[in-house]
């Protein structure tokens, strides 16, 4: 598992803060796409479809080339996966929590019956 940056999460944080941005994730989930195909179901210009790919670009989650004459978008799953990575640390602080409270709901229930 790669360690992320204090700077490397906070970047992808606010990044995934955005709805926007969360939809053009998951629309690049499907394939690549060109900024006019990214900006075509948002009511938004498409100078403000390029401010949010900067952002997501900045914040390793997409990257940019060119074809022809196109510049293409595609999702960078790996950044995306040392996010999950990094919540997953907390998952396991609170499935060892619930296992906890499972124990003492449990002693409980065992008090009762005696």
């Amino acid at each position: 598992m790669r360690s992320l940056s204090d700077t490397e999460l906070d970047s992808a944080f606010a990044a995934l803060a955005d709805p926007t941005r969360r939809a053009i994730l998951a629309r690049l989930r499907t394939g690549e796409a060109g900024v006019l195909e990214l900006a075509e179901p948002f009511p938004i210009s498409q100078p403000a479809i390029s401010k949010h790919l900067k952002v997501l670009e900045s914040a390793g989650l997409v990257s940019r080339h060119r074809r022809s004459k196109h510049h293409l978008c595609r999702l960078e799953p790996s950044r995306l996966k040392d996010v999950v990575d990094w919540l997953g640390t907390y998952r396991e602080f609170w499935e060892d929590s619930f296992t906890r409270l499972d124990s003492y709901v449990e002693s409980l229930g065992d008090e009762d019956a005696k």
